[in-house]
């Protein structure tokens, strides 16, 4: 039966009716009908410090869940406020629902106070857009958005609604009836492809299974798991795709690409057949891209059929749900032995490790190995974009799905905090640790007041060396050592600043003191700020320079004393 309620609680209720748990979000005049509504519901409001921050953390919250995450702004800089967001979930295929307030209908167009395109602006960053002209229309849009979302390639879906719009009154039709006309996704792979692909694994010597976050996003991880033990064909990941396929597995290659491991990019370079699943073939994977996998027969499969072919030529695409894929094949498939080729990528692990130097010094590779240790592997770990990404990549060892959130393709500082703060409100019982840097952390520093009325114990392992030392290090190498605009002279003293919280604030400054204060952290059930001071001289390692093949790799030690 239809109800007369305003636009803003149709759309309070379709929330709810989707399940909506939480919104982070930051009120404003353009939006005032919307959080007025809210207030009537059990849907929990979480205040952000910074519009940019609740996109984040719907974001960490997707992510974590599996469910899709809502944040809401108003008009004007508020809405501009979540581009950088939208663009972040967008690059990385996470569903979220933005909503944001506007200007009366009839001030649209005018240059009104706090009016500004957001649907325009947002067009190329989003998977789709809404501006609402009619109350009506609330209900059907909203359901839609949520469709959108969460269906074939997840990604960010934004409903702007006028303050007149979300203020008049409609008749609410109830419907679970989502009808979009050429919106519809393939799920299942096509069948003489699979024959295909098939043929080409039962032919190969030497395969390689290249996995993205579409694995993860797909649900897929068991099955990746029984498809590589039933063929015996090693598994590298992306950096998106962590955690898709435990790390300490004897067929896991761990990641490749620009900060890969030694033995992924070669083997990578040596196979003859490379399975993509999830992956976008992106220039941090594949470097000189005359280069990449030059001995190999690809065969890729996406449900996104764009990404097919976009950078790398395919020999055999398949279109479709990975998980539906998988199981055809591994149904079709034949037990499968590779043991010459498995006895070279083992030689490969034992000649090219991961490995850093010792002398000493306080290396932030070993507070990575060492956090992994303690927390089993199973933290839910975020990260935010720099050096200290790479070597959370590189040396925790992931082991669980959804186990590490960070920015992939749009590399946003500022990140990491927010989504843990997302993830930790998705998983109450989970141990959440945000690995972070001197320069992300102060893009995302105020959020600490969200955590604290939030009461989340998230853990903030922070690498001090007082500088952009990503930036730096492509400086090293590209620019001659000429340092320019990347010291900080002014960072405050982060343990201090935790307190002024009254969260813990804690240090590491020397090797011996790792253990002792990452155990006293990890178990204080408190907002926790680790702050380890290392040397701006460090670098990530193994590292591909520009124009170069994956296994042209700069290795340690390079540069080592």
């Amino acid at each position: 039966m239809a109800s007369t309620i305003t636009g803003a609680q149709a759309l309070v209720k379709i929330l709810e009716a989707e399940g909506v748990k939480q919104v982070f979000g930051y009120p404003g005049g353009a939006v005032l009908p919307i959080y007025d509504a809210l207030l009537d519901s059990e849907i929990e409001h979480v205040l952000v410090r910074h519009e940019q921050g609740s996109v984040h953390m719907a974001n960490g919250y997707a992510r974590t869940s599996g469910q899709v995450g809502v944040c809401m702004a108003t008009s004007g800089p508020g809405a501009t406020n979540l581009v950088t967001g939208i663009a972040t979930a967008y690059m990385d295929s996470v569903p979220v629902v933005i909503i944001t307030g506007q200007v009366a209908t009839s001030m649209v167009g005018t240059d009104a106070f706090q009016e500004v395109d957001i649907t325009g602006i947002t067009i190329p960053i989003t998977k789709h857009n809404y501006l609402v002209k009619e109350t009506k229309d609330i209900p059907r849009i909203m359901k839609e958005a949520f469709h959108i979302a969460r269906s074939g390639r997840p990604g960010p879906v934004l409903v702007d609604i006028p303050k007149d719009v979300a203020s008049d009154i409609c008749i609410a039709e109830p419907s679970d009836k989502v009808e979009l006309r050429g919106y519809k996704p393939n799920y299942k792979g096509h069948p003489q492809q699979i024959e295909r692909a098939l043929k080409m694994i039962n032919q190969s010597q030497k395969p390689v299974i290249y996995v993205g976050g579409g694995v993860i996003n797909s649900r897929a991880t068991e099955q990746l798991l029984e498809f590589a033990e039933k063929a015996q064909i090693p598994v590298t990941t992306t950096l998106m795709g962590l955690g898709s396929f435990p790390e300490n597995h004897k067929l896991s290659l761990r990641m490749l690409g620009l900060h890969g491991t030694p033995f992924a990019n070669y083997a990578v370079t040596q196979a003859d057949l490379l399975i993509g699943l999830g992956v976008r073939f992106d220039d941090r994977v594949t470097g000189a891209i005359e280069k990449f996998a030059p001995q190999a027969k690809i065969i890729h499969i996406d449900i996104d059929p764009a990404e097919i072919g976009k950078n790398v030529g395919v020999d055999v695409p398949i279109v479709g749900d990975l998980r539906l894929v998988l199981i055809d094949l591994i149904s079709k498939l034949e037990p499968q032995e590779h043991s010459e080729w498995l006895e070279q990528i083992r030689r490969w692990k034992a000649e090219h490790p991961l490995q850093y130097g010792q002398g000493g010094k306080l290396r932030p590779q070993y507070v990575m190995e060492k956090l992994g240790e303690l927390t089993n592997h199973n933290a839910l770990v975020t990260s935010d974009v720099g050096q200290h990404q790479m070597w959370a990549a590189q040396y925790y060892a992931f082991e669980r799905p959804r186990g590490f959130l960070t920015s992939g393709g749009l590399g946003t500082m500022g990140y990491g905090f927010p989504a843990a703060i997302g993830a930790q409100m998705a998983d109450r019982d989970a141990l959440v640790v945000a690995v972070t840097g001197d320069g992300s952390f102060q893009m995302a520093m105020q959020e600490m007041g969200t955590a604290v009325e939030q009461d989340l114990p998230i853990k903030i392992m922070l690498f001090n060396n007082n500088c952009l030392a990503l930036v730096r290090q492509l400086q090293h190498f590209y620019c001659d050592k000429r340092y320019t605009a990347v010291n900080f002279t002014g960072n405050p003293d982060f343990a201090k600043f935790a307190e002024c919280y009254n969260a813990v604030g804690l240090k590491i400054e020397t090797p011996e003191q790792v253990e002792p204060v990452l155990k006293e952290a990890l178990n204080n059930g408190k907002l926790t700020i680790i702050e380890v001071k290392i040397s701006e001289e460090e670098l990530v390692l193994p590292m591909v320079p520009n124009a170069r093949g994956l296994d042209e790799m700069v290795e340690f030690p390079y540069g080592e004393e």
